[in-house]
């Protein structure tokens, strides 16, 4: 162990990955953006997940650095925040 804070540790975030499962009109929905990949779900899930990505992009723009670089304490702290707002 080189010591380091397990909530410290390089993450090696990529991206998020949104599936919605409740969709049953027969929509194919998908959104790509920036740091995410979006499918399925009902039009009003689909729309919150989209919504709920660009926020969690935006807090991580705050930040001052790109996904990859945020630790596991800085995504606890981000989804804490997101989970406040909803």
């Amino acid at each position: 162990m080189t010591g380091m804070p397990q909530d410290e540790k390089p993450l090696r975030i990529r991206g998020l990955l949104g599936v919605g499962l409740d969709n049953d009109d027969g929509h194919t929905r998908i959104t790509r953006g920036d740091n995410f990949y979006l499918c399925g779900g009902s039009e009003e899930t689909h729309e919150r997940m989209v919504e709920t990505t660009l926020r969690f992009n935006e807090k991580v723009g705050q930040r001052g650095k790109p996904l990859e670089k945020i630790n596991a304490r800085e995504l606890k702290e981000i989804a804490h925040e997101l989970r406040e707002e909803c």
